[in-house]
């Protein structure tokens, strides 16, 4: 058995989960999303100033890209120097990008160094966060934790445009950016309040067994690169089916007479964070791919389901089915990669793993639109079906079984 759970057995004895460090990491987290998630009105602010939609893309997208670039090298230095001091230095960044957002007339090369800065701050900040949540919650339930600190996520992520607008309609786009500037301001205050959950540990060695690739980045592992890309093709492969949902489902539902989208993202939501709530542990308890096998499963045949329909009812059911799918997957996948990388690599590892997530969401976004542009919608979503389905099966035949307690050792 791949662990997660060997050492808890089936719930008896647990140690609780929500602690005050936890309950403040989670507020943490909530902050900065949100922080983040009240610019996702920001393209209404460059229309004024004539930015062609290429343009509007290029200033969004630099955010998440700068936020890719840096999340794992930051998480090799949380690893050493503790989550605190480099969550703190993330939110610094993104608060010292704010007063600039309030001076610009255009959007040229200035606005798009602040996004980059932002996006600098916001990835150092969001992995620090999560790995700070995992510190500060039981080592036996680290799956139950990241899944809880992702439903702070959505609840931000939903909420934040919604009072983006809010706030535009109201008074202007100053307010938002002060909206933000004080949610990161409120992140700080959480971060600062949490009380040290375990003592510094001594940087990790990689064994002078290790491949020259593991020595460089000191990682206390050394499978065959095959195994490496297998395991890293799975989060690729989750974040660029869920692209295929957050970008083309609205008008996928648009063209196919399927009703309004409002219904289909509360019901995913709704099931994500109902999931993580109540079975975010399961892969604590009875290991990280008896978890990963059945949730991708999942994902994948609700995409041959999401091509199928053709009522409003059923539409909503499949968006519940993807967020039930995403609410086990995601816990269970990110720290199979922490217990495969090592628990003193965990801030590496989760930076990782959120990198490779979002570069399958950047890629899963043209690919798809390409096969839709092609095929149309319900092909593209059988391709997207069958894309984790395949890779699924490759996982479950390549990856190894980790004890979730221990690194990998060869």
């Amino acid at each position: 058995m791949d662990g997660g759970g060997g050492q808890g057995g089936r719930g008896a004895g647990r140690t609780p989960l929500l602690g005050r460090n936890f309950v403040l990491a989670s507020l943490a987290y909530f902050f900065v999303f949100m922080a983040g998630a009240v610019f996702y009105l920001f393209p209404l602010h460059l229309e004024h100033f004539g930015a062609s939609k290429a343009r509007v893309g290029l200033v969004m997208g630099i955010h998440s890209v700068t936020a890719i670039l840096v999340r794992p090298l930051f998480g090799r230095l949380l690893d050493e120097k503790g989550g605190r001091a480099v969550a703190l230095g993330g939110v610094l960044l993104m608060m010292l990008s704010i007063p600039g957002f309030y001076l610009i007339g255009s959007a040229g090369w200035p606005v798009l160094l602040l996004r980059a800065l932002n996006g600098i701050g916001w990835g150092v900040a969001t992995t620090a966060i999560m790995a700070i949540s995992s510190e500060c919650s039981p080592p036996e339930r680290m799956a139950h934790s990241l899944g809880i600190l992702g439903s702070a996520g959505i609840v931000a992520g939903a909420a934040g445009p919604a009072l983006a607008e809010e706030l535009v309609r109201r008074f202007d786009f100053d307010a938002v950016f002060t909206a933000s500037f004080l949610m990161l301001a409120a992140t700080s205050a959480c971060v600062q309040a949490i009380r040290a959950a375990r003592p510094e540990r001594a940087p990790a060695r990689a064994p002078a067994s290790a491949p020259a690739w593991a020595q460089r980045f000191r990682l206390p592992i050394g499978p065959s690169l095959a195994v490496l890309l297998v395991i890293a093709a799975m989060p690729v492969a989750h974040g660029a089916v869920r692209g295929s949902v957050v970008n083309f489902i609205a008008l996928y539902a648009s063209g196919e007479g399927l009703g309004r989208i409002g219904p289909f993202f509360m019901a995913f939501s709704l099931a994500a964070i109902l999931t993580r709530l109540g079975i975010g542990d399961i892969s604590d308890r009875y290991g990280r791919k008896r978890v990963i096998l059945p949730a991708a499963l999942l994902i994948g045949l609700n995409m041959f389901w999401i091509a199928s329909v053709h009522s409003s009812g059923a539409f909503i059911v499949s968006g519940f089915v993807a967020g039930f799918g995403q609410g086990l997957i995601f816990p269970a996948l990110s720290t199979y990669v922490i217990d495969f990388m090592g628990r003193e690599n965990k801030g590496f590892a989760l930076g990782l793993y959120l990198s490779l997530f979002d570069v399958g969401m950047g890629l899963g976004s043209p690919l798809f639109g390409w096969v839709s542009d092609v095929a149309g919608y319900r092909p593209m979503y059988l391709a997207a079906g069958g894309l984790i389905l395949v890779l699924t099966v490759v996982f479950q035949l390549k990856a190894p079984r980790i004890p979730a307690s221990a690194p990998v050792s060869g």
